[in-house]
């Protein structure tokens, strides 16, 4: 089944956080929060400014982004548990550079 969402709606699945902390001591499942991060899978068309015209959305399906934690409306859709929100939900797109080897 494929999922296209209205306007300025985004469907987000999340990302896990990482299971261990910096220090090396494992999270168990019941302490752990959910995750603010998440890729974008699907975006609506846009919305409609005052005088009617689209305007397309800032963030496209694949970005990685960061969310407020009761952001969104969790559906699921095919099997997979995903969220629903509108753009102005998203705090920003995470940019991970890639690191290039140095030659020793």
């Amino acid at each position: 089944m494929k999922f296209r969402p209205l306007h300025d709606r985004v469907v987000v699945r999340r990302i896990d956080a990482e299971e261990k902390t910096a220090g090396g001591i494992i999270i168990p499942d019941t302490a752990k929060e959910k995750p603010m991060e998440g890729e974008v899978v699907a975006v609506g068309p846009g919305a409609r400014d005052e005088s009617g015209k689209q305007v397309a959305l800032d963030v496209q399906a694949g970005d990685r982004v960061l969310f407020g934690k009761w952001s969104g409306t969790e559906v699921r859709i095919a099997g997979e548990d995903l969220l629903i929100m509108k753009e102005s939900d998203i705090m920003g797109v995470i940019e991970i550079k890639k690191t290039s080897k140095k030659a020793a």
